[in-house]
């Protein structure tokens, strides 16, 4: 993306630096526009600002309520500045956090639309025959996040370096002949670790591969750590079927 040099101001009075211009220049005409990686760019902080928006939200109404629930119903209302159905505390300061309410609760809603149209976009930009369909458990709005964040798979020769880029490569500490795995290294890029550890955890028993894994470990590893395997696992897939650009086959 483009972006401002800070020393160079706008005010006419100024000297502008034309090193720092030419270096602008020539920012603009190496950048090349990938629609996709845009999309899931803007897709991905406005999940952020949602969230920010949510437990912001949430926090306001523990203030005057013993509510957590935010369902679209509740948020239309409090957006029109409904409260009826909800049981609020008589306190000095309700009044002042009932607008705080409302105003949130009408951004919110407003957010969660715009996402729900940046997803149709994403997913408009996912070729209907992409290799990444054919893995059960993977639709097009997941596959369009990795393939924007990911870019070109060649990059990854190995499903190692791909794993470890996903942030899901186990730390291990060794001291002789002794080795200790000391979880993940978290060190990889934050959204792809994410959604691989949520399909994972949900879609699972779709997948033929991770469903026999599951089952095959499920009475050694426990909770996270479980899981946290099965995404490694299935990053794994990505890998072998994106780089290999071959369907999806049972293993």
């Amino acid at each position: 993306m483009l972006w401002k040099e800070k020393d160079v101001r706008g005010k006419k009075t100024d000297f502008y630096d034309a090193e720092k211009l030419e270096n602008m220049v020539n920012k603009a005409r190496e950048y090349v526009n990938n629609p996709l990686k845009e999309l899931v760019s803007l897709y991905l902080f406005m999940n952020d600002v949602q969230t920010k928006q949510e437990n912001r939200l949430r926090r306001a109404l523990f203030l005057v309520s013993d509510e957590e629930k935010l369902s679209e119903e509740r948020l239309e209302k409090f957006s029109k500045g409904d409260f009826s159905d909800v049981k609020l505390y008589q306190l000095e300061y309700t009044g002042t956090v009932l607008r705080e309410i409302q105003v949130l609760a009408r951004t919110l809603l407003q957010t969660r639309e715009e996402l729900k149209e940046v997803r149709k976009m994403i997913e408009g930009n996912v070729p209907q025959d992409h290799v990444l369909l054919t893995i059960p458990g993977i639709g097009k709005l997941a596959a369009g996040i990795i393939i924007g964040i990911v870019g070109d798979i060649k990059r990854f020769p190995r499903p190692e370096s791909f794993v470890a880029y996903c942030g899901l490569d186990p730390v291990v500490e060794r001291s002789g002949r002794i080795e200790v795995r000391k979880g993940i290294s978290k060190r990889g890029n934050k959204y792809l670790g994410s959604l691989f550890y949520f399909l994972a955890e949900t879609q699972y028993s779709r997948n033929p591969t991770l469903l026999k894994f599951h089952e095959a470990h499920k009475d050694k590893l426990k909770g996270r750590k479980l899981y946290t395997a099965l995404a490694r696992k299935l990053a794994r897939i990505v890998w072998s079927v994106w780089y290999n650009n071959k369907p999806y086959e049972v293993t």
